[in-house]
C-alpha cells in the first residue's frame, strides 16, 4: 500500500543474522524503520502498542548482538514482541496480528524457533530462562542448539513474587544468565509498591552511566587488571545513590540504569556482557512506552491496548454501540453500593481501568486497591480485608484468577471468608486468544465447598449479581461476565440482591429445555425462536447459579420434556456437569430423559473474532438449533439463513 512507511534497511532484513552486516548506524536508522512499521501494522489489526514501540532499539540490539534462534530470547508477557516478530521472518504475516489464522499476540513456541518460550502472562521470563541455562549446562537437546538465556522483563511484571523466586534460584545456582529489565514506568496501569519506588529512586539519584563508567556492579565480569578499580568506584557511587544493592543481594551483577532508546549505550553494554558474563547478570533499561509516537506517548496507558487506528491523529476506529459494557456496568454498581456501604472495598492486580474499578479509585481512593501484577497476594489481601470486616470485591479477569488459585482454596474457601469474587472476560475474548480466555473458572470455583457461583446472562442481570455479592457475607461469592459490551437490555436503576440458588424462567415451551448459564442466553433464545419457525417450541431458562443449583427449577425441567440441554461458556466440569450429577443422584436418567451438556470444546481455541470462536466451540445459535434438532431426531432438511 502507498501509505505504508519507507523501509530501506528493514526490507534488508529476513532473518535476525541480516542484522550482523549493518553498522552501528545503520542499526539505529533501522529501528527508526521498525518503530514506523510496527505503528502502520498495528493501526490495520489493532492490538498492543504501547509496550512494542517501547523496545524498538532494544529488540534490534539484542538481535544485533545475539544468535537466535541459539541464543534464547525470551519476553515477558510478549505484547511488546511485535518488533521482534518483524525482524525474525513473520514480516510478510504482520498484518495478520490477533486475527484467525493469523500471528498471535504474543509469543508462541508453534509459531516460530525465534518464540523459545510462549507467554501471555506475566513474570515468567527469569524462571524460563533459568531452565533454558541450565538444560544448555546439562546438554538438553535443543534443534536450534544452546547459547545464551535472555530475560526481557518490564517493572511492572517485577511486582510478581514469582519473579523474585527466580531470581533467588539463578543468583544461588550461579549459572550465565542474562536478564533485561526494561523499565518503563509503568505496566498496563502506572505502577505500584515498594519495588517502583526503589526503581524510581534508582534513575531520580543516579545519572545515566555508559558503560567505561564501570562503577555498575558488573565487577565480576570484567578483565581482572580493571576488578579491584571498578569495585572502589562502584564502591564510591554507591554511597552517592542506591545501587543496585537490591539485585546484587539476590546474586545478580547489576548494570545501570541506562537509556533503553540510546543505541550508543546499548550496543556497548550488550556486546560487554555478551563476551565477559560469567554468572547472573542484570541489566537494568530506562525505556519510554509509546516511545515515538506522539498520540500513544500522550494517552495515560501510553497505547497499551488499541483498537484499528489512524495513523495520522491515533484516533481509534471502534464502531458504535448504544449498549454499555459490562465493565462499566460493574464498575458503576459498585460505585453506587460503596456510596451507601462504608464496608465495601476492591481489590485490582494492575488492571484498575481494564476492571472498571477506577471508578471506585476515583470516588473512594481510600477504599481501593491495586497491587500491582500480584493475583496471589490480591486474593489474600482480599481474604484478610474480608476477616478484618470489610465487604472485599477482588475484581481479576478469569484468565488471571488462576494464578491465585491456591489462596482462593486455602486463604478464602476453607476459612469460609466472604471475599466476593468479580470475574472479568468470562468466555472467549477474541483477539488475545487461548492465553486470555476465561475458559476454567466456572468449574474450579463451582467445585470448592461454601462457593456462590453466578454467572451473568446480561447487564441488567449483572447489576443485581454485583448487588446479591454484597450483600452475601456467608461465605465465598463469584459473578462472572464476559468482555465487551451488553445484549442492550432495559436497565434497572438500581440492582437487587437475588435469591440465592434460584433461576429463572424465560420462556416455556415443550418437549426440549434449554438451560443456559451466562452470556449465551441471547443465543439460545435465538436458537429457540429458530426452532419455533420448524414447530419446535421449546422451553428456556436462566439458571444464575451454577452453586448452588436450583435443584427445583432443574427437576421441573426434566420432568416435563424429554430432552434438556445445558449450554454455558466454561469446561468440562463446570455447570453442565453439576447438573448432570444431580439428574444421577435423582434417578432422572432412569426414567428416559435426554440430557445434553454444550460446554467448551477440549482444546485450547486460536485467537479469531469472538463469533469464529464460538463456532469453532459449537457454542452459536445455529449450533445450539442443530443440537436440539439432533437429540429429538429432527432431520435438518435445510440450511437457516
Amino acid at each position: 500500500m502507498s501509505d505504508r512507511p519507507t523501509t530501506p534497511l528493514l526490507d534488508r532484513v529476513t532473518t535476525p543474522a541480516d542484522l550482523k552486516s549493518f553498522t552501528d548506524g545503520e542499526l539505529r536508522q533501522l529501528a527508526q524503520e521498525l518503530r514506523a512499521e510496527t505503528i502502520s501494522a498495528v493501526s490495520e489489526t489493532g492490538g498492543h502498542l504501547g509496550a512494542g514501540l517501547g523496545v524498538v532499539e532494544l529488540t534490534v540490539a539484542l538481535h544485533a548482538v545475539w544468535d537466535a534462534p541459539r541464543d534464547k530470547i525470551v519476553w515477558d508477557v510478549s505484547h511488546q514482541s511485535y518488533p521482534h516478530k518483524i525482524l525474525t521472518g513473520r514480516r510478510d504475516r504482520i498484518r495478520t496480528l490477533r486475527q484467525k489464522d493469523g500471528l498471535s499476540g504474543f509469543t508462541k513456541r508453534a509459531e516460530s524457533p525465534y518464540d523459545p518460550f510462549g507467554a501471555a502472562h506475566s513474570s515468567t521470563s527469569i524462571s524460563a530462562s533459568l531452565g533454558f541455562a541450565v538444560a544448555r549446562d546439562l546438554g538438553g537437546a535443543s534443534e536450534t542448539g544452546h547459547g545464551d538465556a535472555i530475560a526481557v522483563i518490564g517493572d511492572g511484571a517485577m511486582s510478581a513474587g514469582m519473579a523474585y523466586e527466580a531470581m533467588n534460584h539463578a543468583g544461588h545456582l550461579g549459572k550465565r544468565l542474562i536478564v533485561i529489565l526494561n523499565d518503563n514506568e509503568m505496566s498496563i496501569a502506572p505502577p505500584v509498591g515498594a519495588m517502583s519506588s526503589y526503581l524510581s529512586r534508582l534513575y531520580a539519584e543516579a545519572p545515566f552511566h555508559s558503560l567505561k563508567d564501570v562503577a555498575k556492579g558488573a565487577v565480576s565480569f570484567l578483565p581482572e587488571p580493571f576488578r579491584e578499580g571498578a569495585r572502589r568506584a562502584k564502591d564510591m557511587i554507591k554511597g552517592m545513590a542506591v545501587g543496585g544493592t537490591l539485585f546484587e543481594a539476590l546474586g545478580f551483577s547489576y548494570i545501570g540504569p541506562i537509556d533503553g532508546h540510546d543505541m550508543e549505550s546499548l550496543l556497548p553494554v550488550l556486546r560487554t556482557v555478551k563476551a565477559r558474563a560469567h554468572g547472573p547478570i542484570l541489566i537494568h533499561c530506562i525505556t519510554q512506552k509509546g516511545k515515538g509516537y506522539a498520540p500513544a506517548e500522550g494517552r495515560p496507558d501510553r497505547g497499551h491496548a488499541t483498537a484499528k487506528f489512524d495513523v495520522g491523529s491515533g484516533e481509534q476506529k471502534k464502531a458504535p454501540s448504544n449498549a454499555p459494557s459490562y465493565t462499566k456496568v460493574f464498575g458503576e454498581s459498585l460505585v453506587q453500593l460503596a456510596e451507601e456501604d462504608s464496608r465495601i472495598c476492591a481489590v485490582t492486580a494492575a488492571m484498575p481501568d481494564g476492571t472498571g474499578l477506577n471508578l471506585l479509585a476515583e470516588r473512594y481512593p481510600s477504599r481501593c486497591f491495586d497491587v500491582g501484577i500480584a493475583e496471589q497476594h490480591g486474593v489474600t489481601f482480599a481474604a484478610g480485608l474480608a476477616a478484618g470486616g470489610m465487604r472485599p470485591f477482588a475484581a481479576i479477569y478469569s484468565t488471571f484468577l488462576q494464578r491465585g488459585f491456591d489462596q482462593v482454596v486455602h486463604d478464602v474457601a476453607i476459612q469460609r471468608l466472604p471475599v466476593r469474587f468479580a470475574i472479568d472476560r468470562a468466555g472467549l475474548v477474541g483477539a488475545d486468544g487461548a492465553t486470555h480466555a476465561g475458559s476454567y473458572d466456572v468449574a474450579y470455583l463451582a467445585n470448592l465447598p461454601g462457593f456462590t457461583v453466578m454467572a451473568a446472562a446480561d447487564e441488567a442481570e449483572l447489576r443485581h449479581m454485583v448487588a446479591t455479592a454484597a450483600a452475601h457475607d456467608e461465605g465465598p461469592i463469584a459473578f462472572r461476565y464476559p468482555r465487551g459490551e451488553g445484549a442492550g437490555v432495559e436497565m434497572p436503576e438500581r440492582g437487587a440482591p437475588l435469591e440465592i440458588g434460584k433461576g429463572r424462567m424465560i420462556r416455556e415451551g415443550a418437549r426440549v429445555a434449554l438451560l443456559s448459564y451466562g452470556a449465551r442466553l441471547k443465543e439460545v433464545v435465538e436458537a429457540a425462536e429458530a426452532l419455533e419457525a420448524r414447530g419446535i417450541t421449546p422451553t428456556v431458562a436462566d439458571a444464575r447459579f451454577a452453586k448452588p443449583l436450583d435443584r427445583e427449577l432443574i427437576l421441573g425441567l426434566a420432568e416435563d420434556h424429554e430432552a434438556l440441554i445445558t449450554i454455558e461458556e466454561g469446561a468440562v466440569g463446570g455447570f453442565g456437569s453439576h447438573v448432570a450429577q444431580l439428574l444421577a443422584e435423582e434417578g432422572v436418567f432412569d426414567k428416559g430423559l435426554k440430557f445434553r451438556s454444550m460446554v467448551l470444546p477440549d482444546v485450547f481455541i486460536d485467537q479469531a473474532s469472538p463469533r469464529d470462536m464460538y463456532a469453532v466451540a459449537g457454542l452459536n445459535a445455529e449450533d445450539i438449533e442443530a443440537k436440539v434438532l439432533d437429540v429429538l431426531g429432527v432431520a435438518r432438511i435445510e440450511k437457516r439463513a
